[in-house]
């Protein structure tokens, strides 16, 4: 059995900035795209980028604490999440546990200069690739 190919766009959602990558279920490799400001027309911005690449599922990282459970900033993201209701593509959630360290990490290690930008699109590849390992393993 083929499966079709999928477009997914991950978010690594803050108060302050939302990054943003994308990938294909074909060739599995994300790619940060860029970081939104939160503003107010961040949704919106969102909803253009699922139209624009034809979206299938939209990945959004969640936050637990060290035993796994979600925290104050889980509530936040599931709220965020809330608002996208009604989009064309499947949502669902991944764990996005120590992402924003390993993305500096990976960033320090290119030993180019980076913004926090930089690191919350580095975030949400890495919530991608994890969701592809998952979902999408062969």
């Amino acid at each position: 059995m083929t499966r079709t190919k999928e477009r997914l766009l991950a978010l690594d959602v803050g108060e302050r900035r939302i990054g943003v990558a994308l990938a294909d279920s074909e060739i599995r490799f994300p790619v940060p795209i860029r970081t939104i400001q939160v503003d107010g027309s961040e949704v919106e911005q969102i909803k253009s980028i699922i139209r624009e690449h034809s979206i299938d599922h939209l990945v959004i990282g969640l936050p637990r604490n060290q035993q796994g459970e979600e925290t104050k900033q889980s509530a936040y993201v599931r709220q965020f999440a809330s608002l996208l209701s009604g989009i064309e593509a499947a949502l669902h959630f991944q764990d996005e546990s120590l992402t924003s360290v390993l993305a500096e990490q990976i960033l320090r290690g290119q030993k180019k200069p980076y913004t926090k930008e930089d690191i919350d699109a580095y975030a949400a590849s890495i919530i991608l690739g994890d969701y592809l390992e998952l979902h999408y393993a062969k």
